[in-house]
């Protein structure tokens, strides 16, 4: 008996001490997951959903496969896309094929800066 009152007289103070660190571990644990896991794949999703949002007719998408398209018509989750010059080419895919959208006003406006930026280079003066 009296090495039972040892046994449990000496984990009195260590056995809440230990409890304490490791609720403490556990919800450090779960805080690192959250914000390294959790936290970024919400933020892409948010992301992607304003991409699908943002999709009109005649802007040039790239597929997650690679093809380049110009999108033609709408539905609520598919999208008619023309593939190449070839007028023939219209395929209908699932809005969330779509890779990456580019607006035809911000193709005016890249030309425009490379114009720009062109024309500053120049040519340099010869002696």
């Amino acid at each position: 008996m009296n090495t039972l009152m040892v046994l449990t007289e000496g984990t009195g103070a260590a056995g809440g001490n230990s409890v304490v660190f490791l609720v403490g571990y556990v919800v450090f644990l779960v805080l690192i997951v959250y914000f390294l896991f959790v936290k970024p794949s919400k933020k892409q999703r948010k992301e992607q959903e304003s991409l699908m949002n943002s999709i009109k007719p005649g802007d040039t998408i790239m597929t997650t496969s690679g093809f380049y398209g110009t999108v033609i018509g709408m539905d609520e989750d598919t999208v008619i896309v023309e593939f190449g010059n070839n007028k023939n080419c219209r395929i209908p895919m699932h809005k969330k094929a779509i890779a990456e959208v580019e607006k035809p006003e911000d193709a005016y406006k890249e030309d425009a800066e490379e114009e720009k930026s062109s024309k500053k280079v120049g040519k340099k003066k010869e002696d």
